[in-house]
């Protein structure tokens, strides 16, 4: 097992051979606050709220950013979580232990990537825990494919193909790297044209597909998927969902539905409200209203609502107006179980089908002739009626007719 797995997917490294009583490997990994950093570690970097990097530890190695210079030196043999000092003072930077979210935030971008919401809504869909196998296509930048590993790990795995043989070069050094190789196996294959392969056949718990032509491949992911699997395709385009649906329906699956997530973030701030409109407006009220004002971290020159006359500080909440934009369309399905001899069952209901349809042709076709008849006999019926009355009539009116 590698010594980056425990970081990635909770396995202490250092307890490959241990074993309890009973015999069973003991995979339970330690708190993260006692886990060191060793040389070849992968670190996650916390610059602030909305900067972070990685840093593969090696001995001599320095890490440089505007807070300052930091030695790779000095990290080893420190706690994942502490927070570290430059040597110069300038700044300081948390380091933190990878994980499949904190990486998708750190990640080399190959192509778009999937980010938290939309992984937990996959992973969580998709019914994947220990020990399941999983197919995915197309592994692109590996952002859901290290969720799926630490999902499925120590004894599923992750099949993962890609159609593009640079990015799969690049995608398996990587899983090797951060060592979830052992779960995880990239191939080099094109999906839509070659389908999952034959080996798989049967074997699947779940299927995730990320393609352009997701309807291409559902046939091929009905025959590799078990029975009662889960299947998910992200589409950025709605006709890709349109189409992706009926192939669906054509090969047993059912419960299909797709989503969209859209998160919205929303600002909670305490404002002076002034209350008294017979006195001045204060200023700390007018402060309180400014987005940009900075409350002084010591307590300084803050006033309090107590004392403020003609004021109340109250707590206000508002949704930003920015909010995430369209990222892509989730459809799950369900593969339905195939009842024994419905294969069978299928060829008589055709040929029954069939029967009944050439059956009732020849009914259509001898209710049609009848009708045909029964019209002419009427018409000729109305016509002798018609002569009969004309005949009664001028007999009844000989005056009326000339010779």
């Amino acid at each position: 097992m590698s010594t980056r797995m425990g970081a990635m997917l909770h396995v202490d490294p250092n307890e490959d051979e241990a074993t309890t009583s009973t015999g069973v490997a003991n995979v339970e990994p330690p708190p993260v606050s006692e886990r060191r950093i060793r040389e070849g570690d992968l670190v996650i970097v916390i610059e602030g709220f909305t900067s972070s990097t990685h840093a593969r530890i090696a001995s001599g190695g320095k890490y440089s950013s505007k807070f300052g210079t930091f030695y790779h030196d000095d990290w080893i043999g420190g706690r994942f979580g502490a927070r570290v000092q430059a040597r110069e003072g300038r700044g300081f930077v948390w380091l933190c232990a990878p994980t499949p979210e904190l990486w998708t935030k750190v990640l080399e971008h190959r192509t778009q990537i999937l980010y938290a919401p939309d992984i937990a809504l996959v992973c969580a869909e998709m019914e994947l825990k220990p020990g399941s196998v999983i197919v995915e296509s197309g592994t692109g930048s590996g952002s859901l494919t290290h969720a799926l590993a630490r999902c499925v790990a120590p004894h599923g795995h992750v099949w993962t193909y890609e159609f593009n043989e640079t990015r799969a070069t690049m995608a398996k050094e990587e899983f090797a790297a951060n060592g979830i190789d052992k779960c995880v196996t990239v191939t080099h294959r094109d999906i839509e044209r070659d389908g999952f392969p034959e080996e798989l056949r049967g074997c699947a718990d779940a299927a995730f597909l990320d393609l352009p032509g997701p309807y291409k491949c559902v046939k091929s992911v009905s025959e590799t998927l078990r029975p009662d699997g889960v299947l998910c395709s992200f589409s950025p385009c709605i006709e890709q969902v349109h189409k992706t649906i009926a192939e669906m329906n054509k090969h047993g699956f059912i419960n299909i539905k797709t989503v969209e997530l859209l998160g919205r973030e929303y600002d909670v701030q305490a404002k002076l409200l002034q209350t008294d409109f017979s006195q001045p407006l204060a200023k700390a009220a007018k402060v309180g209203w400014r987005k940009e004002h900075k409350r002084p971290r010591d307590g300084k020159n803050e006033t309090d609502a107590a004392e403020q006359p003609g004021g109340v500080e109250t707590i206000m909440t508002h949704p930003r107006q920015r909010l995430q934009s369209h990222t892509s369309y989730l459809t799950f399905a369900r593969l339905v179980p195939t009842p024994e001899g419905w294969e069978r069952t299928l060829e008589e209901r055709k040929a029954k089908k069939k029967s009944v349809s050439a059956d009732v042709l020849e009914r259509a076709a001898e209710f049609l002739k009848r009708r045909r008849k029964e019209g002419e006999h009427a018409r000729e019926r109305g016509q002798q009626q018609q002569k009969s009355r004309a005949r009664a009539n001028a007999y009844a009116n000989a005056d009326e007719y000339s010779d």
